[in-house]
C-alpha cells in the first residue's frame, strides 16, 4: 500500500459507544429486509402466476430478475461503499429498494413487475455490499466484533426460513401484494434511523479507484454468469446456450482480473487475495450456501408436494432453523471462535451440515415431521448457527479501512453465487431423475422424491468439498494474525 493510499484511506465513522449496537441492529433489520425478499417471494408465486397470467417458464423471471442485478452489482457495490462512503451507499441503496419494493406491489403486469424485481436487486445489492464493513469498522475490538459479526450472521442466514414463514402468512392472509409493501415502512424507518445512528464515513473519493472499465467487465460477467446459471436449469449444462454464456462470463472474469492487475487506480485491489484465509473462506462459503439454498428450495417442494403442507405449514416446519441459529450466532458461536478460533469452530459446522443433508437424502414418500424432517432442521440449523459466523469473521479477518467494503461486497457476491450455482445444478439433477422415474412407471410422490433424494446427497457431497477445503487451505488464528501483520508491515512503514 503506497503513501498517498494510506492518507486517503476512509475516515471511520464517528459513533458513540452508547449508540453503536443500536446502530448495529439497525443495520442488521435492513440486512433483514433484503434478504426476507430473496425467499419471501416464493412461497407466493403460484398466486403471482394465477394473478398476472404468468407461464411456468416466465414466471421464474419474478425471481430471476432479481437474483441477476442484485448478484451482479455486489462487488462493485461494495467497492462504491469505499469509494464513496459506505453510509451513503447503503442509503441511496435503501432508497432504491424501497421504491422499486413500491412498484413491485403496485404491479398489474408481467413486465411491471419483472422491471421492478430488477431494480429491486439492484438497490439490495448496493445496501447490502456495505453493511459488514461498516459492521467491522464500528468494532475493532475482536471480541466486540465476533458478537457483532454473531448478529449479521444470524440475520443473513436464518432470513431465508424467516421469509419462507412471512410470505405464507402475508399470501393467504393478505394478498401477495403485501410480501413487496411490507418493505416500504420498514425501509423508509431503517434510512431514518441509519441517518442518525450511523456515523458519516469519507471514502476514499474517485481517485481512489475510479476503475470504469474495470466496473464495466465485472458487473457485466458476474450478471452473464449469474444469468447463465439460473438459465442452466431450462437449457441443460450441455447445451451450447449455457456454454456460450457461461464461456463468455469467464472470459469477461479473466479480462477484468488481468485489468485489476495492470490498473493504476483498480475497482479492487488483487491485494485482498493475498490472505490465505480471506481467499479460502470465500471458496468455502460458496461450497456451503451452494448445498444449503438448494436443500431450501428443495425442501419447499418435498414438504409441499409429497407431504401436502400448506404455505404457512412450510414456514413453521422451517423455523427451527431460524431459531437454533439465532441461539448459536446471537452469542455462543462468538465464544466458540474467541476460545477456540474461527476455523476450529466451523470445521464442525460444517460436517454438521453435511450429516443433515445426508440424513434429508433418507426421507420417505410418507414421512412425518418430527422423525423425518425436524431432525434435519436442527442439524442444519446447528451447523449454520456454527458456520456462518465463523466465515464472515475469517472472510474479513484481512480487511483494511479502505476496502472493508470491498471485502464485504466479495462475502455477499460468494453466497450469491454459491446460492445460484447449488440452486440450478441440484434442481436439474432432481428435475432429471424424477423424468426418468416417472418414465419408468414409478407414481408422482415416489418419482419427486427420488429426485429430492439425489440431489440432497450431491448437496451433502458438495458440502464435503467445503470440510476439506476448510481443513486444508484455512490456517489457525495465530497464523492469521502473523500474515496480516507481514502484509500490513510495508504500509505501516510508509506511513510512518
Amino acid at each position: 500500500m503506497t503513501e498517498t493510499a494510506v492518507a486517503t484511506a476512509p475516515k471511520q465513522p464517528v459513533v458513540t459507544e452508547g449508540s453503536r449496537w443500536i446502530a448495529l441492529y439497525v443495520l442488521c433489520v435492513g440486512m433483514l429486509m433484503i434478504v426476507l425478499d430473496a425467499t419471501i417471494v416464493n412461497v407466493a408465486l403460484p398466486s403471482i402466476q394465477d394473478d398476472l397470467g404468468f407461464s411456468q417458464s416466465s414466471l421464474a423471471w419474478v425471481v430471476n430478475a432479481y437474483l441477476i442485478s442484485f448478484g451482479g452489482l455486489l462487488l462493485l457495490s461494495g467497492r462504491l461503499g469505499d469509494l464513496l462512503g459506505r453510509r451513503s451507499v447503503f442509503l441511496v441503496g435503501l432508497a432504491v429498494f424501497t421504491t422499486a419494493s413500491l412498484v413491485c406491489g403496485l404491479s398489474q403486469s408481467q413486465n411491471m413487475l419483472i422491471a421492478a424485481r430488477f431494480a429491486q436487486g439492484a438497490g439490495g445489492a448496493l445496501a447490502s455490499a456495505v453493511i459488514l464493513g461498516m459492521i467491522v469498522t464500528m468494532f475493532p475490538e475482536p471480541r466486540e466484533q465476533a458478537k457483532a459479526i454473531g448478529v449479521y450472521s444470524f440475520v443473513a442466514s436464518a432470513g431465508a426460513s424467516i421469509g419462507l414463514l412471512l410470505g405464507g402468512f402475508l399470501t393467504q392472509g393478505i394478498s401477495w401484494h403485501w410480501i413487496f409493501f411490507v418493505n416500504i415502512p420498514i425501509g423508509i424507518a431503517t434510512a431514518v434511523l441509519a441517518w442518525r445512528l450511523v456515523g458519516k464515513d469519507r471514502g476514499i473519493g474517485l481517485s481512489g479507484g475510479a476503475d470504469v472499465a474495470g466496473a464495466v467487465l465485472v458487473t457485466s460477467a458476474l450478471m452473464l454468469g449469474v444469468y447463465t446459471i439460473v438459465k442452466a436449469a431450462d437449457y441443460g449444462w450441455g447445451d451450447v446456450h449455457t456454454l456460450g454464456f457461461g464461456a463468455l462470463s469467464v472470459a469477461l472474469l479473466g479480462a477484468f482480473v488481468a485489468r485489476e492487475a495492470t490498473a493504476a487506480t483498480p475497482l479492487m485491489p488483487l491485494r485482498i487475495f493475498r490472505f490465505r484465509n480471506v481467499t479460502g473462506a470465500n471458496l468455502v462459503q460458496i461450497l456451503m450456501v451452494a448445498g444449503l439454498f438448494g436443500m431450501f428450495f428443495l425442501g419447499v417442494l418435498y414438504l409441499q408436494d409429497v407431504l401436502g403442507y400448506d404455505a404457512i405449514e412450510t414456514g413453521v416446519a422451517f423455523l427451527p432453523v431460524s431459531l437454533t441459529i439465532g441461539v448459536l450466532s446471537l452469542g455462543f458461536s462468538a465464544r466458540l471462535n474467541m476460545r477456540f478460533g474461527a476455523r476450529a469452530t466451523l470445521l464442525p459446522g460444517l460436517v454438521l451440515i453435511v450429516a443433515g443433508l445426508a440424513l434429508f437424502a433418507r426421507a420417505p414418500v410418507d414421512g412425518t415431521y418430527v422423525v423425518d424432517v425436524l431432525p434435519v432442521m436442527l442439524l442444519l440449523g446447528i451447523g449454520a448457527g456454527l458456520s456462518f459466523p465463523s466465515l464472515m469473521t475469517l472472510a474479513m479477518s484481512g480487511a483494511t479501512p479502505s476496502d472493508s467494503g470491498l471485502s464485504s461486497g466479495l462475502v455477499n457476491t460468494s453466497l450469491q453465487v454459491g446460492g445460484a450455482l447449488g440452486l440450478a445444478v441440484l434442481a436439474t439433477l432432481s428435475s432429471t431423475r424424477t423424468d426418468t422415474l416417472l418414465a419408468d412407471g414409478e407414481g408422482r410422490a415416489e418419482a419427486l422424491t427420488g429426485g429430492y433424494h439425489l440431489a440432497f446427497i450431491v448437496a451433502a457431497g458438495v458440502v464435503t468439498l467445503a470440510v476439506i477445503a476448510a481443513a486444508t487451505v484455512l490456517q489457525p488464528s495465530a497464523a492469521v494474525e502473523q500474515e496480516v501483520e507481514e502484509a500490513n508491515a510495508p504500509a505501516l512503514t510508509e506511513a510512518a
